[in-house]
């Protein structure tokens, strides 16, 4: 499940609480290892997804990233050429070595049928987090600075591919399976903006990945694509892609899911509704994707105030078919 390490699960909120802050539980080996372990003990899933945040990358280029309890992520805006010239100098990996170290902790600890997946937020997702300086409903800052200042955005897009290639075979180096590229923002921008700032730059960095490790297994899920999905897929070059719950299934399943494997799709506020409404979604999902190369997921990430025995219930529902 997307955000399976998260705080709807109370031993996830005993270690954050340890932890003293987001960032903090992020690059403490010891303690990223621990809850991205959490819901395979719990629930035996499929795969463990390594905790981290897509907003490590601009921490490490040197941006002042805060996570503020209540309120989200803090950063110092990216406005102009200054700003971006202080970026340009590259990923500083060092900074990033302890999200490697809890890789290496957790790998081992794994048992052997589990995948370990890694991930990063893609280019256009981040960018609109540095350019706003937070989280913004329509993400309209960046998308100004995208038509105001095309070079100027055009900068800072060509850091934060080099940044995810550097940082995604980082990853895969020190011990993931495969790993995910997030674009939860991709839904914003019209087509001609979303070829420029979604598929080209994704289409960079599996290349770019792949020519220094050439079996790297790299999922996409540009959330809210919609039909632009198939131009997505062709343009990118990547192995899976994930569908969020928006998307018309008979569309996702006879133009993507022909061409390349899926996983998506529930609605998570039907598994935070749960009973009859999420046995029924579950049984549609199931009906829907599984005669090809599916992997069952939420089509977002789980909500705080999931209850657990929901999960439970889903993930019977699922193993029962």
């Amino acid at each position: 499940m997307m955000r399976q390490a998260g705080r709807y699960l109370p031993e996830y909120r005993a270690v954050r609480e340890q932890a003293g802050g987001f960032l903090n539980l992020c690059f403490t080996p010891e303690l990223a290892a621990e809850v991205t372990l959490q819901p395979i003990r719990r629930f035996g899933l499929d795969a463990a997804i390594l905790f981290s945040d897509i907003l490590v990358i601009p921490h490490a280029l040197g941006q002042s990233v805060k996570f503020l309890a209540g309120e989200g992520p803090q950063l110092a805006p990216v406005v102009d050429s200054k700003n971006i010239e202080g970026l340009t100098r590259g990923l500083n990996l060092s900074v990033l070595e302890p999200v490697f170290e809890a890789i290496r902790l957790i790998r081992p600890a794994l048992p052997a049928e589990v995948v370990f997946l890694g991930f990063c937020g893609a280019p256009w997702t981040v960018a609109t987090y540095m350019v706003a300086g937070e989280g913004t409903p329509d993400q309209a800052p960046a998308r100004v600075m995208a038509y105001r200042e095309r070079e100027l955005f055009s900068r800072l897009i060509d850091t934060l591919v080099d940044a995810s290639i550097d940082y995604l075979v980082a990853q895969l180096e020190a011990g993931v399976d495969a790993v995910q590229v997030f674009d939860t923002w991709a839904g914003v921008l019209p087509p001609k903006e979303f070829e420029a700032w979604c598929v080209e730059p994704m289409r960079r960095i599996v290349a770019g990945v792949r020519q220094q490790v050439p079996s790297a297994r790299i999922i996409g899920f540009p959330r809210g694509a919609g039909t632009m999905l198939p131009q997505y897929i062709e343009r990118t070059g990547v192995d899976a892609v994930g569908l969020d719950w928006a998307i018309d299934r008979d569309f996702a399943r006879d133009q993507v899911q022909s061409r390349l494997p899926v996983q998506g799709n529930l609605d998570p506020l039907v598994l935070l509704a749960g009973g009859e409404a999420l046995e029924r979604e579950v049984d549609t999902v199931l009906s829907a994707f599984s005669n090809g190369p599916f992997v069952f997921n939420l089509g977002h990430g789980i909500l705080p105030e999931t209850p657990i025995n929901h999960v439970e219930q889903m993930l019977k529902r699922v193993r029962g078919r």
